[in-house]
């Protein structure tokens, strides 16, 4: 989505603008940790230790980043529409049905490179098909796309809630869950990928999952800047009367853009159903639709920022349970105070240092072309 302030340079905006924001938002955690009469640097050190420290943990960090890579990538396909899809939590969780569909139809007949991929395209699907009525009730009827998508992301919530002790518990169980897959449901690990490094992952389930996410983060790339349709939706983002005087049908576009955004979230099902539980439980979405709106704000909408913005998270969730338990006095709750500090800092008030920082450069094209105009006289 096209932004009010004076264009800066890519470095600025790309790196030096999320720096800020994540700085001011460390150091306002660093005061939360100080008011429990904790040291912030030890918890800093827990933080990046309990992150990176081993192979396993890595692994850990790699596996929750997988699952923001997909969030963020879906919440940035719609900005650059000029969408706001809030309802990724939604889109991911009637994903979850096309993943888990695939698996008991198939795992204990197919290997798990046949499942996969027909796993995703059934993840993709439901993602998309839950957000195609939004997407079009934006189109023809005007109806908000935010209100739409918090809506259906409770009745997502509702509809696998009915699912799981209804239509998809075994016979005989009591927990709101599918059967465990066989071997033909669940995706290798990446162990191979840390053991080049020396790592050993020991249990972490960092899996196949994480190349499908990076191949996703380089098909939105090519999509939004290499193609006809990236085109569209970002003159669409821009200006839509502009989009409009140009002949592109706004309707066609918004729920296209919403359809890719879905899938996108559907997608991410695949991390913890088919790489991580090996089974559909509720709430396998915990948050991550919620966090990929700050992981595309910090990311700038680009995949090249959503990926690392996505590992920063990854190592919040990591590092955070980790302080949790090497400084018992910061409790579960504080870690999610910090997490919310960083959305808070690199979403809400993404913009909070923008205009500074926009009237320094400024300041310093003034300072430069009196220079140059000054040798030229």
């Amino acid at each position: 989505m096209s932004t009010p302030y004076a264009k800066l340079p890519g470095w600025v905006e790309y790196g030096l603008v999320p720096l800020i924001n994540l700085a001011v938002a460390f150091i306002v955690a660093g005061l939360v940790v100080l008011l429990v009469g904790e040291n912030p640097f030890e918890a800093a050190y827990h933080l990046i230790n309990g992150a990176f420290g081993r192979g396993e943990y890595i692994g850990f960090t790699l596996y929750y980043a997988t699952t923001f890579i997909f969030t963020g990538l879906a919440v940035a396909v719609a900005f650059h529409c000029g969408l706001f899809n809030i309802g990724g939590e939604g889109q991911a969780y009637v994903g979850g049905i096309g993943v888990a569909l695939a698996c008991l139809w198939l795992d204990q007949t197919m290997p798990w490179y046949v499942v996969f991929p027909i796993a995703i395209v059934g993840s993709a699907f439901f993602g998309a098909l839950w957000a195609f009525l939004p997407g079009w009730l934006q189109a023809k009827r005007g109806s908000h796309i935010v209100i739409t998508t918090i809506m259906f992301n409770f009745i997502a919530s509702s509809l696998m809630v009915y699912l799981l002790t209804r239509v998809l518990k075994p016979l005989g169980s009591m927990a709101p869950q599918t059967r465990t897959f066989a071997e033909g449901g669940q995706l290798p690990k990446l162990d191979w990928l840390l053991s080049v490094f020396g790592l050993n992952i020991g249990t972490a389930p960092f899996n196949i999952s994480f190349l499908l996410a990076l191949v996703a983060a380089f098909a939105v790339w090519v999509l939004i800047w290499r193609t006809k349709l990236g085109y569209e939706m970002r003159t669409m983002g821009h200006s839509a009367s502009a989009a409009r005087y140009a002949g592109i049908r706004e309707s066609r576009i918004t729920v296209i853009a919403m359809m890719i955004s879905g899938g996108l979230a559907g997608m991410m099902a695949l991390n913890p159903i088919m790489g991580e539980q090996f089974r559909m439980q509720l709430d396998f979405v915990q948050g991550a639709g919620f966090v990929g709106i700050a992981v595309a704000l910090m990311g700038r909408s680009h995949p090249g920022g959503i990926i690392p913005a996505a590992i920063l998270f990854g190592v919040l969730y990591q590092g955070g349970a980790e302080i949790a338990f090497e400084m018992p006095s910061i409790s579960r709750d504080m870690i999610v105070i910090i997490q919310g500090l960083v959305i808070l800092f690199a979403g809400a008030l993404e913009n909070m240092f923008r205009p500074a920082i926009t009237r320094v450069f400024a300041m310093r094209g003034q300072r430069a072309a009196a220079v140059v105009q000054t040798k030229g006289a």
